[in-house]
């Protein structure tokens, strides 16, 4: 069973799965990347897809909900049925999450440079709960910051080539970081990161490397190119009366 855990006590609903995927998986995944031709050039760092999913990112969605569905009936065998007791706060995923189809239909791939990070942001609220990023390639540490909404309307996420260093863009929407610091997850390649409930609306999350390294626990992590995939589900629709 893949090791799956909450990340740490302070962020409700922030997931880390160590060693999501084997060395050999991830060099078949980033091949895989590499092979749809999205980044030919340094102009060009970011992929999305929406419904029609590459099949290796349809695969990849079925090995996190093997996983979690592993880990959810080691804790309780009836989890999967309505006669389980397990409690949604001991679970990457609630039972509603899980069980949708497709459990993901929104996928956008990045590709970083030494020195480029994501800056503080929420992501937008046109996808439901229950996010999913996989980490490739090179080691990082991304910080949470618990935030509350000034305003209701929706944040728009920041752009992706921007260095962290920067504000996080806004939509008419703003995140405020709340009075406790940045709590720091270290990324190894092959890591999993799973958000949902308190973690997916109510922190932001960033990578900062625009100094070209970043430490953890006083060490310095040596930045080499960096590749993640985040798998996301769209918003339905409402249906009218």
């Amino acid at each position: 069973m893949v090791d799956i855990a909450p990340a740490v006590d302070k962020v409700p609903g922030l997931w880390l799965c160590k060693g999501f995927l084997t060395a050999q998986q991830q060099e078949e995944l980033v091949s895989a990347i590499d092979a749809e031709g999205w980044f030919t050039d340094s102009e060009h760092n970011q992929a999305m897809r929406f419904k029609d999913l590459p099949k290796w990112a349809l695969e990849l969605s079925k090995l996190i909900y093997d996983a979690v569905s592993s880990y959810a009936l080691a804790k309780d065998s009836l989890y999967l049925s309505a006669a389980s007791q397990l409690s949604t706060s001991n679970m990457p995923f609630n039972l509603n999450l899980l069980q949708r189809v497709p459990l993901f239909d929104q996928m956008i791939v990045n590709r970083y440079q030494p020195g480029e990070g994501i800056c503080a942001h929420v992501d937008l609220l046109q996808f439901e709960d229950g996010v999913a990023i996989l980490s490739l390639e090179s080691t990082c540490v991304m910080h949470f910051t618990c935030c509350s909404p000034k305003v209701s309307t929706p944040e728009s996420e920041c752009q992706y080539k921007e260095l962290a260093r920067h504000t996080y863009a806004d939509n008419g929407g703003e995140h405020v970081p709340a009075k406790q610091g940045k709590v720091p997850v270290l990324l190894e390649p092959g890591d999993l990161v799973l958000l949902s409930g308190e973690a997916r609306y109510n922190w932001t999350h960033e990578i900062n490397r625009s100094e070209h390294w970043q430490t953890w626990r006083g060490e310095r992590i040596l930045q080499m190119r960096r590749t993640s995939v985040t798998l996301r589900r769209l918003v339905m629709p409402k249906q009218g009366p």
